[in-house]
């Protein structure tokens, strides 16, 4: 089995003051570990989110839209094992009650506890398991939880993942910790499979949601490791106000720079996730520019990354270069100058003038595709706009994976 891309475990967490996990077993799918996740958010926090747009969304994105915008979250729940997706009307009613079990321990209404889940389709939720445990998970909850709660939210991650800093700004320190768990079924259209970030900064809703959605256009929204759009997909912001930074507006000095250092973190996690894509042996940066729009320039590098011939050229060190040609030149852009087009592997240019680079050589190519780290960069040659996507390799793992998902 393969393991994640030069990705290693986290090692220092820096505790959001206000926030406190705790973690079960609840013995949803396994028995050997924790598989239920408690946020316990303070009063007075706010809380922003984006949710997959996968028409079959799951039980608990149904439920966590509504109560999100009903009132303030105090609570967080979170279990691995089953996406309670295609469930119907049973799975939004067995979401209810693990909300409803939360809401009478922390002596809170239903609508601010938001519900999360992820695992097998189809299946429904066990719900007796849950609820019978949560009160252990709220009785464990504490704030230097992070890290069991980021190995509590896997399921075919082979690795947890984690970003925790701490920035000065405006001359207060404040502190972002966040956790995300995918490596599947990735190819987010709002954010990642589960994503779980916390900030100490006094900050109202709407601002907080237009710095997360902010941050996952250029993150979260720009990873595939499938093109699979899950029916689980959520990723959440919350502010607990502890620090002494209070934004109150767009135009507060403040707001870019936490903008930005919330940008940093989901980039960080985005990547995390390709990095241990299922299967996966190659981390790659699809760069292109130079393009007439911001929309095109995505397309082109999604219609590279989605491309099996691609990964899989990739997953055996292949310089086959015509792959990365053709995938460009079938990309949903219109009026495309082959002529005008550039594309280099890293430092090696092996496309020019609509054919292969005058200075390039196989040995170059091989060269670079035997790195487990590798950027495509495209040039399109008509605009000044830019997109950067990140994604992986196919190996024979990745279909091993998804083959025995269910056994």
């Amino acid at each position: 089995m393969t393991m994640a891309v030069n990705l290693s475990p986290l090692t220092t967490f820096y505790p959001v003051n206000g926030i406190k996990i705790g973690t079960v077993c609840a013995q949803i799918k396994q028995t050997q570990h924790d598989d239920l996740t408690l946020f316990v958010i303070a009063e007075n926090s706010t809380c922003a989110a984006v949710f997959t747009r996968n028409a079959f969304c799951a039980a608990p994105v149904i439920i966590a839209r509504q109560h999100l915008f009903a009132s303030a979250p105090r609570a967080l729940l979170i279990n691995s094992g089953n996406a309670n997706a295609g469930t119907g009307q049973q799975g939004l009613q067995n979401a209810r009650t693990c909300c409803d079990t939360v809401a009478k321990l922390l002596n809170c209404a239903s609508t601010q506890v938001l519900p999360f889940s992820t695992g097998v389709i189809g299946q429904s939720l066990p719900v007796d398991k849950i609820c019978g445990v949560v009160a252990t998970a709220l009785a464990t909850a504490n704030t230097e939880n992070w890290e069991n709660a980021a190995q509590a939210i896997m399921t075919t991650d082979t690795i947890p993942k984690a970003v925790s800093i701490q920035k000065i700004i405006a001359d207060e320190l404040i502190t972002i910790t966040g956790i995300a768990k995918g490596s599947g079924m990735i190819k987010p259209d709002m954010a990642t499979m589960l994503s779980f970030i916390a900030t100490d900064v006094q900050i109202s809703q709407s601002l907080l949601q237009i710095c997360l959605e902010r941050a996952v256009n250029v993150s979260f929204n720009r990873i595939t490791v499938d093109s699979d759009t899950s029916t689980n997909d959520a990723c959440v912001l919350v502010a607990t106000g502890k620090s002494g930074l209070h934004i109150d507006s767009v135009d507060h000095p403040a707001f870019a720079d936490f903008c930005q250092a919330v940008t940093q973190v989901c980039t960080q996690l985005a990547q995390a996730i390709i990095r241990d894509g299922e299967g996966a042996t190659k981390f790659i940066t699809i760069t292109v520019e130079q393009g007439s729009s911001e929309q095109e320039c995505i397309d082109v590098a999604y219609t590279i990354a989605h491309s099996p011939l691609v990964k899989t050229a990739f997953f055996a060190s292949d310089a086959n270069w015509g792959r990365i040609l053709a995938a460009v030149g079938r990309a949903p852009v219109d009026n495309l100058v082959i002529e005008a087009i550039k594309i280099n592997l890293d430092d090696v240019c092996i496309v020019e003038q609509g054919g292969v680079a005058a200075s390039y050589t196989e040995e170059q190519g091989r060269r670079i595709m035997q790195q487990n780290e590798i950027t495509i960069r495209v040039n399109l040659g008509r605009g000044t706009q830019h997109a950067t996507v990140w994604t992986c390799d196919f190996s024979y793992d990745y279909v091993k994976i998804n083959a025995e998902y269910r056994t």
